[in-house]
């Protein structure tokens, strides 16, 4: 990392800093929480690009056994185990109270650089110097779900606010100097559609430097479930691979997962993570798919019943389980010599304006401009008791590989101007005018335009990368 050099003086609007480290303790109202987790729910069964078969109607319809006896007890035990670990209470002890304060936060298990990253402020570059990265029209891989200016949107302030960090600086983001750690190694992206999201920003973000003809893009192939970015002079790829809760369920299929009845087995990844070894740097997520319900469908016994027989869990007890799995899964199939393992924090919703103080809004719609002059702690909905069962976690159950957390929750909170709102695609087609006229329902307030905000996220990600020793060559 560069030391902090004195910032130049500007005439932008306010920089939003990073509230303390400790989460809000005042808790959104059941009325705003209820509605919340029903926008969010919503939202997520009608954003595919593909319609739901008939499948998922035949899902949707089974019917579900009473709450497991066994599983009760197995999660009051692992309540008041990470109640004692934590000093926190986690559990969720009735859905119709308001949702409790989250837990105290852990150190992360490695720092990425001797300051925080995570720590700083957002500041307006108004002549573009440093933000964006790169131009919409200058990548051609870019979907038209993140396209926003191309799909209508009239403002491109959204692209020019850049993260200072509080006591160092980012490096410069350089495309040919991560290609070149990239060559003959493979980059992939592991998790839901925000991952996906990112994905994207990666891909813009090197493929600048590629001369036309030297790089490709394949979608869905591995059966579906993998997309590939190849610049063929660096025998480097950039992928992502679709699995939205890292463990199987019955939202796999990366194209038709219009799934109301989300079920998960959380014991159950050697189907995915096959498809992960070998690959040098492994970027995780999982987060937004965990909202439309307070409580998990887990999949009983071995599954062969297929998905209709399944105990409900709260969130975060499957949350911490599905952790568990997937870090016993890493620890013991992935060389720390030879792969860099990240884990991404919970990229946040913005549909609760009132929360931000615009009690006439419509979710993000019409949010040209961050959130500004605020320290306090933000409370938009976000679910903080995954986050600290995420740290938790990685702290205690990793104990031969480390794992980057990369902490984009609160800093990504500020940004209720960045999403891709009423700008994108719904079922696989652009919104109508007459939609976008309707941003109550139509609104994306979950993923986010390119360039944009995801860009930010991978700068920390890179930061690591160039910043780590060359790990030796394989073949």
């Amino acid at each position: 990392m560069q030391h902090r050099r004195k910032p130049a003086s500007s005439a932008a609007p306010s920089a939003a800093k990073t509230p303390p480290s400790r989460r809000p303790t005042a808790p959104l109202s059941l009325a705003g929480l209820l509605v919340a987790v029903f926008l969010v729910a919503t939202f997520l069964y009608n954003e595919d690009v593909t319609k739901s078969t008939s499948a998922d109607v035949a899902v949707a319809g089974s019917v579900a056994t009473s709450r497991s006896p066994e599983l009760s007890r197995r999660q009051q035990q692992e309540e008041a185990q990470e109640e004692a670990q934590e000093g926190g209470d986690h559990q969720e002890k009735d859905h119709q109270q308001q949702q409790p304060p989250p837990p105290p936060e852990q150190p992360p298990p490695q720092r990425a650089a001797a300051c925080d990253l995570y720590q700083g402020r957002w500041t307006f570059d108004a002549a573009g110097e440093l933000s964006p990265l790169y131009r919409e029209s200058e990548c051609e891989f870019l979907t038209e779900q993140v396209t926003c200016m191309r799909n209508g949107r009239r403002d491109d302030s959204y692209q020019k606010w850049r993260w200072q960090p509080a006591g160092c600086d980012l490096p410069r983001f350089d495309a040919a100097l991560l290609l070149e750690r990239l060559r003959n190694k493979r980059l992939m992206f592991v998790g839901d559609s925000l991952n996906r999201n990112q994905w994207e920003s990666m891909v813009c973000l090197v493929q600048s430097v590629v001369p036309r003809g030297q790089k490709t893009l394949q979608k869905f192939v591995n059966n579906g479930s993998l997309n590939v970015f190849t610049a063929h002079e660096y025998n480097a790829t950039v992928e992502f691979y679709w699995a939205p809760f890292l463990v199987q369920s019955n939202s796999d299929d990366p194209q038709v997962h219009s799934v109301m009845d989300r079920v998960i087995a959380w014991r159950a990844i050697a189907k995915h993570a096959n498809k992960w070894k070998g690959v040098d740097y492994l970027v995780f997520n999982t987060y937004i798919w965990w909202l439309n319900t307070f409580e998990m469908k887990v999949l009983k016994g071995g599954g062969g019943g297929g998905w209709s027989k399944y105990a409900l869990v709260d969130r975060p007890v499957a949350y911490r389980e599905v952790l568990k799995t997937w870090a016993k899964w890493v620890d013991r199939h992935i060389d720390p010599n030879r792969t860099t393992v990240f884990f991404m924090g919970m990229s946040p919703n913005h549909i609760t304006p009132w929360a931000w103080g615009n009690d006439g809004g419509i979710k993000c719609a019409m949010e040209t401009q961050p959130i500004v002059n605020r320290t306090a702690p933000l409370n938009i909905g976000t679910d903080w008791r995954l986050h600290g069962v995420a740290r938790g976690v990685l702290a205690r159950h990793l104990r031969r590989v480390p794992v980057h957390f990369v902490d984009i929750t609160a800093l990504s909170e500020f940004r209720k101007d960045a999403h891709t709102s009423v700008h994108t695609l719904r079922q696989g087609k652009l919104l109508t005018p007459d939609q976008q006229a309707d941003p109550k329902t139509y609104a994306d307030c979950i993923h986010w335009c390119l360039p944009g905000l995801p860009d930010t996220w991978n700068h920390f990600i890179y930061a690591q990368i160039i910043s780590s020793p060359l790990p030796p060559l394989h073949h």
